[in-house]
């Protein structure tokens, strides 16, 4: 039986991807391992899929001067330290890195140890993880079309990313249910990352009062960002983060205001969900969100509101016009040509060991 190791955390995107690899890898008869943080979200949403799951430390990596730059070194080296004796117990045939600050020390460790590694690429541009184990990496997949010119020609294979297949399978009525929805107004999901997005939970709740004679609002705001004056408010759901129910909610929703990340892009995409995008601001990123946005506005799947224009005035016009464009943008996403990266990443990884 040939055996695997997934890494990626620090956020959803960098799991999600992974976890929707699970069946088509366990019916070509690998066996399965993670490697990921102690306390990262990765932790949680792996152990729930029953896979044998390895932590190791993890340092930042920033793009700028901070004194915690010195501790987080160590922290790095400890990681690396730690993700080259765990391989060497593991003895996988391959690595599949799919970004994060955990997964650089594990592609170095297994470069080290000969073990082919096949990394992801889900933004336009590479992530500083990335650009880091790209050296080290047999083969570089990607999401967008745009990101093929930054990678070496040699390594790199357009893939997309994989979707989870049970997304499609969402049930619309427990979606309401869920939500304690009881009336035929249309409904926005709300989602500001596995984190949160404090500047649009504020504008989505100061416009809560407009918003709510519209619509109804189911409202993922991130953990430890649940309004409790808002609790018994008819027509509004609130979560700090949902998993397992997801699909339902993507299936009762009409409408989507997301952050750009490009996993929740192409889960839109793949569901045909008209969206308005808000990707976080250049002052809190290095802009990849801001990409990701522009090149699915451009391709007409999804409207987009620069963080630094939002206010609630903006938002509900926002909200409006793609309300006044949802036929459009469903036209322009059923024409999108769907990659079947499931299938090209496993035959990937088939290939990287035999």
């Amino acid at each position: 039986m040939p055996t695997i190791v997934l890494t990626g955390g620090g956020t959803a995107g960098h799991v999600t991807p992974n976890i929707a690899l699970l069946p088509a890898l366990r019916d070509a008869g690998y066996d399965i391992h993670y490697i990921g943080t102690q306390e990262g979200i990765e932790r949680d949403l792996i152990e729930s899929e029953k896979l044998p799951y390895h932590a190791i430390p993890a340092g930042k990596l920033r793009r700028y001067i901070d004194w915690q730059n010195l501790t987080d070194i160590f922290r790095i080296k400890l990681g690396f330290l730690k993700a080259f004796f765990t391989l060497g117990r593991i003895k996988p045939d391959v690595v599949f890195s799919k970004g994060g600050f955990v997964t650089p020390p594990v592609v170095w460790a297994a470069w080290l140890r000969l073990i082919p590694v096949i990394i992801h690429e889900s933004d336009i541009t590479p992530g500083l993880a990335n650009k880091l184990a790209l050296p080290f990496a047999n083969h570089i997949c990607y999401a967008f079309a745009e990101t093929g010119k930054y990678l070496p020609s040699d390594k790199a294979v357009h893939t997309g990313i994989p979707v989870r297949t049970e997304l499609r399978n969402g049930d619309a009525q427990k979606g309401r249910d869920l939500c304690a929805f009881k009336s035929d107004k249309p409904t926005i999901l709300i989602i500001g990352g596995s984190l949160g997005a404090q500047a649009i939970n504020t504008a989505i709740r100061t416009a809560l009062p407009e918003l709510l004679k519209v619509f109804q609002i189911c409202h993922l705001c991130g953990q430890g960002n649940l309004d409790t004056n808002l609790k018994q408010t008819e027509g509004y759901a609130q979560f700090e983060y949902v998993s397992d129910d997801l699909p339902h909610l993507f299936a009762a929703s009409d409408f989507v205001i997301s952050r750009a990340g490009a996993t929740t892009l192409f889960e839109l995409l793949t569901l045909h969900k008209p969206a308005l995008l808000i990707p976080l601001s250049a002052r809190a990123s290095r802009g990849d969100q801001i990409l990701n946005a522009q090149s699915f506005q451009k391709s007409g799947y999804s409207l987009v509101l620069s963080e630094d224009d939002l206010t609630p005035e903006t938002l509900l016009q926002s909200i409006n016009k793609l309300q006044t464009q949802e036929n459009e943008l469903k036209n322009a996403m059923s024409e999108w040509s769907d990659r079947d990266a499931i299938t090209d990443i496993v035959q990937i990884i088939k290939n990287a060991h035999k």
